[in-house]
């Protein structure tokens, strides 16, 4: 490219920018400027010229007319190579734009603060994104700046370059200008469906997702990954929420920290869910945050190793004390007191997550599949909201029966398919998970159990497909189990439970988790 001789300024991020431009205005270069960015530059003792004495034309409509003009976008769109275009500009005396320098609206942050509609609306910026766009398209006669962080190696190089940026630098500003637009957009465009309180899916999805930063390795040591925040997402979770001690949080650790905090929102009283490997492994409600622990670290101990802990509730020093004998990759609670802090502070690796019981649920779930994605409504129907609920056996459950078989319907959904949940007392005391065959499922769940399961409850994701899970389950003394139902052998599962004087729910509603 030329030297750079003239740029445009229009910011409304002003971080860094009266260094900036007065670092351009050393290597001689022309400002142009427009309201309070002008100002701001004025008032900071940096000579520039207004736009509207570019375009001859003022600002009007409270602003929202400024740079739209051809004296700024011809200036900006022709192509120094291109004779006829250089013609063009000489004969209608527009001068070339050589730098534009301009950040948006805050559409963003507007928006998370809860503005009215009609304040969110005039934030959403229309010449900016207009002159980005131009600059990027002409990248190898302009340079596009929409971030900040550029500032001072821009500066250094264009110093060491006489004034001039290499293509090479060109290029990369100006896909950093088309990412900026397009999240900016794709905000906006969300927004917009959310206001029209579209149930459906829209034809085209775009999430805005940004950077938040790149994690040591994915799942395995030879995957690399990063972690990305939903800019749409207003309420505390974990991408947004920052450990208050201990390493940084792995891929691995995400995902199991997001399986767990999901779990404990199902119940209202204290409770404790232990995750490994992204399948809960210890599952108890208690009288308190210790009672609900111990009931779950008992449930299955060598699996909880290495675990991550999710309380409901704040845990205090006493139960710090008892949770602190057991090696956890991360515990997340409602809150920690000062006392549980200072012990959890012992193990200095240690992830401590502080959320509040108003964690957030993402409206949607995304797997990626060889060329494209899935996309799916997330899960949140629970066990209160089912309408559908019918005893199908003789015989119907007792009051503790119905209380457990819940308790065991809300830990199966999220236990992966095919889930089997065996349940007594508020606890979980059986969990068989992710079996190609759901009696496998029960097999597992009864072999992993260290408590007797004689009066204890079953609950399955999905319905039976044989009645020999049915038989096993009679085996161990279990009295009652909840399911979908919906398979073509229902009467022979029905007729089963009746056989060994099971009592048995159908729910009409799956819970599969791949």
């Amino acid at each position: 490219m030329e030297k750079v001789r003239r740029a445009l300024i229009s910011i409304f991020d002003k971080t860094g920018s009266v260094e900036f431009v007065a670092g351009l205005r050393k290597l001689g270069i022309e400002i142009f400027s427009t309201g309070g960015t002008a100002k701001l530059l004025r008032d900071a003792g940096i000579q520039l010229k207004d736009v509207s004495e570019v375009t001859g034309f003022p600002e009007i409509l409270d602003g929202r007319v400024k740079t739209l003009h051809p004296k700024i976008h011809a200036g900006i769109l022709a192509v120094r190579s291109e004779k006829k275009h250089m013609d063009k500009l000489n004969e209608l005396d527009i001068e070339t734009i050589d730098m534009v320098v301009v950040n948006l609206y805050p559409f963003e942050s507007v928006l998370k603060k809860g503005a009215a509609h009609e304040e969110i609306i005039e934030n959403i910026d229309i010449g900016g994104p207009a002159m980005i766009r131009a600059a990027a398209k002409n990248y190898k006669d302009i340079v596009v700046v929409v971030n900040p962080s550029d500032y001072s190696i821009i500066l250094k190089e264009m110093r060491e370059n006489n004034g001039c940026l290499d293509e090479k630098t060109l290029l990369s500003l100006a896909q950093k200008a088309f990412e900026y637009t397009s999240s900016y957009d794709s905000i906006i465009n969300l927004y917009f469906l959310g206001v029209l309180k579209k149930t459906d899916f829209p034809e085209n999805l775009t999430i805005p997702l940004r950077k938040v930063k790149d994690l040591r390795y994915g799942e395995n040591p030879h995957q690399k990954a990063a972690l990305y925040e939903d800019r749409m997402r207003r309420r505390p979770n974990i991408v947004n929420t920052a450990p208050l001690q201990g390493k940084e949080l792995s891929y691995n650790n995400i995902l199991d920290a997001e399986a767990a905090v999901t779990l404990i929102k199902e119940f209202d009283q204290s409770v404790a869910v232990i995750v490994k490997h992204n399948n809960p492994c210890g599952v108890a409600t208690g009288k308190d945050i210790l009672d609900a622990y111990n009931k779950a670290l008992s449930i299955d101990p060598v699996s909880a190793f290495g675990g991550i802990l999710s309380c409901n509730r704040a845990i205090d020093g006493k139960a710090a004390e008892i949770i602190n004998q057991l090696f956890l990759e991360v515990i997340i609670a409602s809150d920690f007191t000062e006392d549980a802090l200072k012990i959890f502070s012992k193990k200095k690796n240690l992830r401590l997550l502080q959320l509040p019981l108003n964690y957030s649920t993402p409206p949607y779930s995304f797997r990626s599949v060889d060329g494209g994605a899935v996309v799916q409504q997330t899960d949140i129907l629970n066990a209160d909201e089912i309408k559908n609920i019918k005893v199908v056996t003789k015989r119907k459950p007792a009051d503790d029966e119905m209380e457990a078989m819940i308790f065991a319907w809300k830990v199966a959904k999220h236990v992966k398919s095919n889930a089997i949940v065996f349940a007594k007392g508020g606890m979980a005391i059986g969990i068989g998970a992710g079996q190609t065959s759901r009696v496998d499922s029960v097999k597992v769940a009864i072999m992993k159990t260290k408590f007797p399961l004689a009066g204890s409850v079953v609950a399955s994701d999905a319905f039976f497909p044989f009645r020999d899970g049915i038989d096993e389950i009679a085996k161990t003394g279990a009295t009652a189990v909840i399911q979908p139902g919906g398979s073509v052998r229902d009467e022979e599962i029905i007729n089963a439970a009746n056989e060994h004087n099971l009592a048995m729910l159908f729910t009409e509603v799956r819970h599969f988790r791949h």
